[in-house]
């Protein structure tokens, strides 16, 4: 693909005047550059090698790298110490926040999880779908602090949290793969996820109950519930998951933990169902 190809929309490959909304606009060439390794590195949806990344940029490795070191001190991209490959910065990070409060699910869900948090006394997370897996991108403290270290970031297990496995049994088989593979040691050849039988048998309880349950898993000691959102077209919006300490938070799915986490789950689907044009104009 050619350098002008991969430009962003609306600006110069080469940072020279073009008319944009009728005026005549110029551009720094340097800026458009490095925002095509951003652009790379957001397409591929995992961390990347340099030379990865170089070739996805359509730059030479030696350019790529100059551009890399100044990204990564502005926190746009960081490189693991061990893998040697880029992914996400601290500042790419925070402004992928900045967007997700402005998506109608996240914003319906906010007030709702403070209030389900609230009114059951354990703590709940919103989850959505990021590269890595299953992404906290709120918590809200209930009860009793937990001996878990669980914060606005941190990637939850597809096999091993009760988060995890609802993504599995509603994501579509190419995103949940990708998820998958990423999640199994970045290996670019590491296997999707499992299709056996009792793997297929495990997904469709969930999808008949609506909702997942973990005790003592990953952490012992640590129980939790997860339940889905849809939007109006009956995709994962996100996943509410409560927390709690094992004995004290009761998980099943008959239980009142479950009923209220399913009721505000109903709830947020509801809105969103609501206001069909606000969820059109977020996503052009």
């Amino acid at each position: 693909m050619s350098k002008a190809a991969k430009a962003a929309p609306g600006k110069g490959a080469s940072g020279t005047e073009i008319a944009e909304g009728g005026k005549t606009q110029r551009g720094i060439q340097s800026v458009e550059v490095g925002g095509r390794l951003l652009l790379a590195l957001a397409q591929a949806r995992m961390p990347l090698a340099l030379s990865d990344l170089a070739i996805a940029a359509d730059l030479a490795p030696g350019q790529a790298h100059a551009y890399l070191v100044s990204l990564s001190r502005l926190g746009l991209v960081k490189r693991d110490e061990l893998s040697g490959r880029y992914e996400p910065g601290p500042l790419s990070l925070r402004l992928g926040l900045l967007h997700l409060e402005n998506q109608p699910a996240f914003r319906a869900a906010v007030p709702r999880v403070a209030a389900l948090a609230e009114a059951i006394g354990f703590s709940v997370a919103i989850c959505i779908a990021g590269p890595q897996g299953p992404t906290i991108v709120r918590y809200e403290h209930g009860g009793f602090p937990l001996h878990v270290n669980l914060h606005v970031g941190t990637v939850m297990s597809l096999p091993a949290t009760s988060t995890g496995r609802v993504f599995c049994a509603y994501l579509p088989s190419e995103t949940l793969d990708a998820m998958w593979a990423n999640q199994s040691g970045a290996d670019q050849s590491a296997t999707a996820a499992p299709r056996d039988a009792a793997f297929q048998t495990s997904l469709e309880k969930i999808r008949a109950r609506g909702l997942e349950s973990s005790v003592d898993a990953p952490s012992p000691g640590i129980s939790s519930l997860s339940a889905p959102v849809f939007d109006p077209d009956g995709r994962l919006a996100l996943a509410l998951t409560v927390i709690g300490s094992t004995g004290s938070i009761d998980v099943a799915a008959d239980g009142r933990i479950a009923r209220a986490l399913l009721g505000a789950a109903r709830e947020i689907g509801a809105e969103l169902a609501a206001q069909p044009s606000l969820l059109a104009s977020s996503a052009s």
